[in-house]
């Protein structure tokens, strides 16, 4: 595992290369997702000596009870387009240092960063069989794969439709999941709060990756007395960013990742408008495209929106904000929690009151305090409701790649004398 870090570090350049080809991030960010790519290895082999059992006293003497982690098996890992070299890592690492071999399916638009990962797992000397990667549709791989009896564990990231057909597929054999799935991150903003730094904030939560990011920024709440201020510093910093060719580590903004998702978000901003929202910036495809091809949509920004509308409930996936005003923060809490997905929130403030009311009813699985993301590795990245189940991340991450096994050890040499059975 230290020598497959090593290495994604020596081919840096060339991994962030292959996802921008392939998904349209900007270079920048590309780096950083392998940056982290590596990081998932390293932080993972430290739990070498950190994966524990546990000893418990007997009722009877002469004997001890032991509770053991063991490797679940074989993993089935389904990932998405939107970080298609970092979730390699993120499935991989804890499946390989918990003892299980897994069979990877990368999304049939990004492959190419799985599939060059396989070439280091090979040179770092990974054995056959521990890392399987197999490309191809969803609809046949991902369905053979949560269907199956061979499977003992499933971790897929992606969308809630999807995650729901999964769930479905492996309740005939009792797979247990793991699926972190869709979000719809409210990003609320109080007056004591430093305004530029939430401003810059909720733009970069937003516009990361195009808005193809599932704790991305998809709703701004923003209190009356800053709300018109807010919006105004908010398309200043909008129309600042440089919208390019992905490849030029100037570029803010590259292109969406398919022609499909560009017109998904042209549908959400189509509905806002006739439902009545003001359109403030952009909300068309790019005119004027920086380089041949791609699928570029311009930042755009709502108000007067309501908590009813389209765009307030549904996940956008793209660079298209909502920005509303709220009277005090209990509205905000309501607005904000009235919604399917509970992954990721964000609160701007300096009142620590404030702050502990949000940790204590914001019903959402991260909630993130005057910063933004990306997730901590050390951390537990988890969703409520539509968001999935179980999660990914740090040491409660890990114990989805192992299971239990009690061991009841009379080593007294007496024969066993107890109570009447009573368990199943």
């Amino acid at each position: 595992m230290k020598r497959i870090a090593a290495l994604v570090r020596r081919d840096a350049l060339r991994l962030a290369q292959i996802v921008v080809m392939e998904q349209g991030k900007p270079m920048n960010e590309a780096l950083g997702e392998v940056g982290g790519t590596a990081e998932f290895f390293d932080y993972y082999a430290e739990f070498a000596r950190r994966i524990q059992g546990e000893i418990l006293p007997s009722d009877a003497a002469g004997e001890q009870i032991w509770i053991q982690r063991v490797p679940i098996g074989v993993v089935g890992a389904i990932i998405p387009w939107n970080y298609p070299s970092a979730l390699v890592s993120r499935k991989v690492a804890p499946s390989m240092i918990a003892g299980d071999t897994i069979v990877l399916k990368p999304h049939e638009m990004t492959p190419l960063s799985a599939l060059e990962m396989g070439r280091i797992f090979h040179e770092a000397g990974v054995p056959p069989g521990v890392v399987n990667i197999v490309c191809g549709a969803g609809e046949l791989i991902g369905h053979a794969m949560s269907s199956s009896p061979d499977i003992d564990m499933l971790t897929m990231t992606g969308s809630v439709p999807t995650g729901k057909r999964i769930m479905q597929a492996a309740a005939d054999h009792l797979t247990p999941v793991s699926l972190e799935l869709g979000g719809k991150a409210p990003f609320i903003v109080m007056p004591d709060c430093n305004l530029d730094m939430a401003v810059r904030a909720a733009a970069s939560s937003r516009y990361m990756n195009c808005g193809q990011v599932c704790i991305c920024n998809e709703r701004t709440l923003v209190h009356r007395d800053i709300h018109d201020e807010f919006v105004e510093r908010f398309l200043a910093f909008s129309k600042s960013l440089r919208i390019g060719d992905p490849m030029d580590r100037r570029t803010d903004i590259g292109p969406k990742v398919s022609l499909a998702e560009l017109e998904k978000v042209e549908r959400y901003v189509d509905a806002a408008v006739s439902a009545g929202a003001q359109l403030r910036l952009g909300g068309r495809r790019l005119q004027n495209p920086p380089t041949p091809g791609g699928y570029w949509f311009e930042p755009t920004v709502f108000t007067g929106v309501d908590p009813s509308m389209e765009i307030m409930n549904r996940e956008v996936f793209g660079p298209v904000l909502p920005i509303m005003g709220f009277g005090d923060f209990e509205e905000a809490l309501n607005i904000a929690n009235a919604s399917r997905y509970g992954l990721s929130a964000y609160l701007f403030t300096d009142h620590m009151p404030t702050i502990m009311k949000a940790v204590s009813e914001i019903q959402f699985g991260e909630l993130y305090v005057n910063r933004i993301g990306p997730e901590s590795l050390q951390g537990f990245h988890v969703g409520y409701g539509d968001s999935g189940v179980g999660g990914d991340d740090g040491v409660h991450g890990l114990e989805a790649y192992m299971r239990k096994k009690t061991v009841y050890l009379n080593h007294s040499g007496a024969s066993p004398v107890g109570l009447m059975p009573y368990g199943g």
